[in-house]
């Protein structure tokens, strides 16, 4: 047959195709003088699909000839012959023979050519021996169901997850959707939407509602291109694994090659789609390499992509000094400073969550049992850049024993895993492993998804006064070698510890030595050696598991004794490294004045420390009684180890809008005894005897009920203000410091004793930072932005400096175990996002050490232009 030649792109019906020539210029043939039933929208009509099917398998893809015999003119629609080359059937013969189409009756009425009517006549005799054969159309049955609007996609996954079913793939929407039609039985189909699982491809150009046109994304129309070539019209299957938010099916589709999104990912013309890990599992990981080897040949939707520097040493030994949070740990490198770095990938318990706040001293204590003291490997995987105020971070992996620690709490449940921006390099790589972790832990109710927080520790003060002291020394004095965990370091031979099965907290003091003082401010002297003796206790104590014996007490609620950090005593190792001296008179009072002499005498003869300049000439007993001989020694006059100050352990809970904070003290008196409170507070609101909403007006300064939007949890609040008409109040939670307008639907009259604020105070307290000052409105958000990064979820160190006559405290806010000088006050005016007052209160110029060092960072800041800095000399401006 002469004509033109082509291929068969699709086959829309059993009678009609649609042909593309080289120039990919695309035309739609119909066969001529039959018709074949048609698929529908509405239902398919019978053997619609089967007599599709069989022209698809014979045509597509396939090269062949056609000749247009004749068109209609309204509709121009043509109508032809066409011939599988080289040599193949005819049709509309062979389809006519087989009976899956139907020669029309008003076929020829108008057919005046002898061939033309003699084919004719041909095709009519075929149809009878199929009719009579019942073949095709002819046989019996033919009807299948099929579905186009799918109500219950989620139902449909869960019924066929596992199996695979055979899929045509009806059109290509973009490079990671697809009209679909799902085969899931000989007489029952859908036809529906199916996203490509685990890619994520570039969109293609599209049209809005409005009419607007939006260009296709880089690499958009390649990525359609491609699957189009491969999938449009295919017999595949399809793996469903889940349903998008948008009730879309996602599916592995297999081409007879192989996974389309695994071809898709190595060609560089699609992404791995974070949002399906849980879904794949562990075939997560073939898509992650075929993605990486695109991104290493910088193919397609990568190939302007650079490669990342790495931020710092690839799997380098380091021992972890400190744990911060569930999620930042310190590392000590073996020469070197101290590095501080954030776990790839993961989050805290999230402070601001009630239901996961309760879990954040969990998290802590699971990592640093886990880490603290260890030698890990560390991995630098990259840094997030200082942005919009927020301190610039290290993300690593951290490992023990090539287990990644951050895997560790996520499958404890102890920590979340963050959804990276696709295009964010600074993730695990042991990502996908992460998400699948936090899916089982959350099917498992582990840790923080349990939604049951154990009793948390609630560690009272007993060095809060002389007398608590006594008691609990009677206690302890008893016992030989307690067990317990320093908290936090103050001085070389200075410790709060914590006493876990007593639930006693201490400042402890080693007995028997004196160390050397470290500057207590920035600005201040230390003595000799002192800072050395706190950096040592510090690398050797904090956060370490140890063993106390103590021995007494000192004036003023201290603990004296011995302290073992693995079984070693550290007062002597404090004395054989030349970081102390013997007292001699607590040494003999303690029995172990003949160790520490011994281990004097070593740090002597080694000039060791603070015997670096030692002479045996002049090697003179000291005077044991005489004050100067005693100030600052443990045990003799502990009065000089007090701290200037009040110093409180906190945490900060809310920033309001013009930089105030809230805080609450941690301590058993005050926020554990909130947990306990709001334990009875959530139990009283679930009996439904209780559900009695407010209906009169409330007043303002009462203290009520209410359910907080974020959670739908109930806290004690304060009325601020009341609005009749709409019946709604502006409340102020009297325990969190934050506030809200809430109908009083959702407000609770709160008349029982045991919640009142006589029972237990409301526990957010208003603070300033004390020695600065904010900035105007325009710095204004990114110094609360900046803070918030500082604050959020962190326990503190405040020292208040003074107390304002409305209860405000003015405060220093700093990390427990911070350097000396390193405060967040400082750190503000560092990042140009706060300045030393021009006018300065009274109880202020009495600090003018601190004073000189903030003016000090605040020149630097000025000098490089930050933050308030950008223009230069923002205050001489606007003075």
């Amino acid at each position: 047959m002469a004509g033109m030649q082509a291929k068969v792109k699709s086959v829309l019906s059993g009678d009609t195709v649609v042909l593309v020539n080289q120039r990919g210029q695309e035309r739609t043939l119909s066969l001529a003088y039959i018709s074949a039933p048609r698929l529908k929208r509405e239902g398919d009509e019978p053997f619609a699909f089967q007599s599709r099917e069989y022209l698809r398998q014979l045509l597509l893809g396939k090269n062949v000839n056609f000749l247009v015999l004749y068109a209609i003119p309204t509709t121009k629609r043509e109508y032809g012959r066409i011939t599988v080359v080289p040599g193949g059937p005819s049709l509309p013969e062979e389809i006519v023979s087989e009976g899956w189409a139907k020669v029309r009756e008003d076929a020829g009425r108008k057919e005046e050519d002898e061939a033309a009517l003699a084919y004719l006549d041909k095709l009519r005799g075929s149809e009878g021996d199929a009719k009579t054969a019942g073949k095709g159309l002819w046989g019996k049955g033919g009807q299948i169901e099929s579905i186009n609007d799918l109500p219950d996609p989620n139902g449909l996954v869960s019924q066929y997850k596992g199996k695979k079913i055979n899929t045509i793939v009806e059109r290509v929407l973009t490079g990671d959707r697809l009209i679909a039609r799902l085969m899931l039985s000989d007489t029952k189909h859908v036809q529906t939407m199916v996203v490509l699982a685990g890619v994520r491809a570039p969109a293609t150009k599209r049209t809005t509602p409005e009419g607007k046109d939006v260009p296709a994304e880089p690499f958009g129309t390649e990525a359609h291109q491609f699957v189009e070539a491969r999938l449009h019209q295919r017999l595949v299957t399809t793996q469903l694994i889940g349903v998008t938010p948008q009730k879309q099916l996602i599916g592995i589709v297999v081409h007879p090659n192989g996974n389309i999104s695994k071809f898709l990912l190595e060609a560089g013309l699609a992404r791995a789609n974070d949002q399906h890990v849980t879904l794949l599992g562990n075939e997560m990981s073939q898509l992650r390499q075929a993605e990486k080897a695109a991104q290493n040949a910088k193919k397609g939707v990568f190939e302007g992509s650079k490669a990342q520097a790495a931020a710092g040493p690839l799997d380098a030994d380091y021992t972890v000094s400190r744990v911060l949070n569930a999620e930042t740990i310190f590392l000590r490198p073996r020469s070197g400073e101290e590095r501080k770095v954030t776990l790839s990938s993961i989050r805290q318990p999230k402070p601001s969550d009630p239901k996961q706040s309760p879990f954040g001293a969990d998290a802590k204590e699971f990592l640093r049992k886990k880490v603290i003291g260890k030698h890990v490997k560390v991995t630098i995987d990259g840094k997030k850049p200082p942005s919009e105020g927020f301190e610039e971070r290290e993300v690593a992996t951290v490992s023990i024993n090539d287990k990644n620690v951050a895997l560790t709490l996520v499958e404890a449940g102890y920590a979340s895993v963050i959804r990276h921006r696709r295009d964010d390099p600074d993730r695990s790589p042991d990502y996908d492993s992460l998400l699948l972790a936090e899916e089982a832990a959350q099917k498992d109710q582990k840790g923080m998804w349990s939604g049951k927080p154990s009793a948390a520790k609630q560690y009272q003060d007993y060095s809060e006064n002389l007398q608590k002291a006594k008691m609990e020394a009677s206690v302890l004095q008893r016992q030989k070698k307690v067990p317990a965990v320093v908290d936090f370091v103050r001085a070389g031979s200075r410790f709060v510890v914590l006493v876990p099965r007593d639930n006693a907290k201490l400042t402890f003091v080693l007995s028997g030595i004196r160390t050397p003082k470290p500057a207590r401010q920035q600005g201040d002297k230390a003595e000799p050696f002192g800072q050395e003796a706190y950096d040592f206790a510090n690398r050797r104590c904090m956060q370490r598991d140890v063993e106390i014996d103590v021995e007494g007490t000192d004036n003023v609620g201290g603990f004296i004794g011995s302290m073992y950090v693995g079984r070693e005593s550290f007062a002597r190792t404090l004395v054989e490294e030349g970081l102390a001296t013997v007292h001699q008179y607590s040494a003999e009072k303690s029995g172990n004045a003949n160790e520490l002499n011994a281990a004097e005498q070593r740090a002597k003869e080694g000039r060791k420390g603070l015997w670096k300049d030692w002479d045996p000439s002049q090697d003179i007993a000291e005077d044991e009684a005489g004050p100067a001989a005693t100030n600052g020694t443990n045990g003799a006059a502990p009065a000089a180890e007090r701290r200037k100050g009040d110093y409180r352990d906190i945490i900060v809970t809310h920033i309001n809008e013009d930089g105030k904070l809230m805080l609450q003290t941690i301590g058993t008196n005050t926020t554990g005894a909130l947990e306990e409170l709001m334990k009875s507070f959530s139990s009283f609101h679930l009996n439904k005897s209780n559900a009695t909403p407010i209906t009169e007006p409330p007043k303002v300064g009462d203290i009520v009920s209410a359910q907080f939007t974020d959670d739908k949890q109930w806290y004690r609040a304060r009325v601020r203000r009341v609005d009749r008409d709409n019946k709604k109040a502006e409340l102020t939670y009297i325990d969190y410091g934050n506030g809200e307008t809430l109908p009083w639907s959702s407000m609770r009259p709160l008349t029982q004793p045991q919640f009142s604020t006589q029972k237990l105070k409301g526990q957010a307290v208003p603070a300033s930072l004390s020695f600065i000052q904010l900035p105007s409105p325009q710095y204004l958000p990114d110094t609360i932005r900046y803070l918030f990064e500082l604050t959020e979820g962190r326990q503190l160190v405040a020292i208040v400096d003074q107390i304002e006559q409305d209860g405000t405290l003015n405060i220093t806010l700093s990390e427990p175990g911070a350097p000396v000088g390193e405060t967040i006050n400082a750190e503000l005016v560092r990042e140009g996002l706060a300045h030393v007052p021009i006018k300065l209160k009274a109880w202020e110029r009495s600090s003018p050490d601190t004073l000189a060092s903030l003016k000090k960072i605040q020149e630097e800041a000025n000098s490089e232009h930050r933050g308030m800095w950008e223009y230069g000399d923002s205050l001489a401006l606007d003075e």
